[in-house]
C-alpha cells in the first residue's frame, strides 16, 4: 500500500502504550478502516486480523496476566507470522507497527503485546495454519481517563530504560556528516516501541543508506529482537519521508536486519 506518510508521522509521536480501556466499542467505520489498512499491510511471511467479541479480555490471559495486564478492551488486531519466512519478525514488526499508527491516527489506543497474552485463544479465535504462528497482539478501543495501575508499573519499568541518544545508537554519527533526511529518520526510529523499552537497535549511516542491525544475538523477555527491528524499520522510512527522501529496504542476514537505500 502507499503509506500515508504525514498521517502516520504525526501518529508516530502521539503513540503511548496503554492497557486500561473503556469498555465501549469501536464504531463499525473506524474497524473497517483498520481491516483495510490489515489487508493491505499483509503480505508473505506476515498478517494481521482484528477481532472483536463479547470475552475479548480471555486472550490477554497468559502466565503472566498479573503484570501489565490489559482491561477492558473491545477488540484487538492479531500479527501472525510465516514460520517458513526466514525474515518474519522484521516483517511483522513493520506491518504491525503501521496497523498500530494507523489505530492511533484514528484516535484509538494500542499497546503492543509481545508476552500476556495467550496465543492458543488468539490462534482459536482468528483461526491461522498450521506454519503461522501469533507473535504478539495489540488491544485497541479507548482509554480510561487515568492510567491503571498496571499502566504506572509498566512506565515505571520502562522509564529504567530511557531512550538512548542518537550518537549511541548511530556509532560514529557526526552531525556535520548527517544530512537532514538521516536525522529526521534515525529521530523517528529512536522513538519506536520495543519490548521493556530494551531498543535492541543499533544503525549505520552511510552517505545513502541507514543500515539497522541487533544489538547482541541475545533475545530477552521471550519477544525477537528482529521484531522490534522491524517497528523501527517503519519509523526510518516515515523520517525520511518526511523529509521528502524516497527509497527501499534489502532484507538482510543476522546480525544485520534490514538496510534502507535512497533513491538518487
Amino acid at each position: 500500500m502507499k503509506l500515508p506518510v504525514e498521517r502516520w508521522y504525526e501518529a508516530l509521536h502521539e503513540r503511548h502504550a496503554w492497557r486500561s480501556y473503556q469498555n465501549i466499542p469501536v464504531e463499525t467505520d473506524k474497524l473497517l478502516l483498520l481491516t483495510e489498512v490489515c489487508a493491505d499491510l499483509s503480505g508473505p511471511g506476515a498478517r494481521a486480523r482484528i477481532s472483536h467479541h463479547e470475552n475479548i479480555e480471555s486472550v490477554f490471559k497468559g502466565f503472566i496476566a498479573s503484570y501489565g495486564r490489559v482491561t477492558g478492551a473491545p477488540a484487538y488486531v492479531a500479527f501472525i507470522g510465516d514460520t517458513r519466512d526466514p525474515n518474519m519478525f522484521e516483517k511483522v514488526g513493520y506491518m504491525g507497527e503501521g496497523v498500530i499508527l494507523e489505530a492511533v491516527a484514528l484516535g484509538l489506543s494500542t499497546c503492543w503485546v509481545g508476552m500476556t497474552f495467550h496465543a492458543g485463544s488468539v490462534a482459536e479465535d482468528i483461526g491461522i495454519a498450521e506454519y503461522e504462528r501469533v507473535l504478539a497482539i495489540s488491544p485497541i478501543g479507548y482509554r480510561t481517563d487515568e492510567p491503571s495501575r498496571d499502566d504506572w508499573v509498566m512506565r515505571t519499568l520502562s522509564r529504567h530504560h530511557k531512550r538512548e541518544p542518537i550518537e549511541k545508537l548511530c556509532p560514529g554519527l557526526k552531525d556535520e556528516a548527517c544530512p537532514l533526511w538521516a536525522r529526521d529518520a534515525l529521530e523517528a526510529a529512536q522513538l519506536a516501541p520495543s519490548a521493556a523499552n530494551r531498543q535492541p537497535w543499533r544503525f549505520l549511516f552511510t552517505e545513502n543508506s541507514i543500515t539497522i542491525s541487533v544489538n547482541w544475538y541475545r533475545d530477552t523477555h521471550g519477544i525477537s529482537k528482529r521484531l522490534d527491528c522491524g517497528v523501527a524499520m517503519l519509523h526510518v522510512e516515515l523520517g525520511a519521508r518526511h523529509a521528502g527522501v524516497e527509497g527501499s529496504w534489502e532484507l538482510l542476514e543476522a546480525p544485520e536486519v534490514a538496510r534502507f537505500t535512497i533513491k538518487p
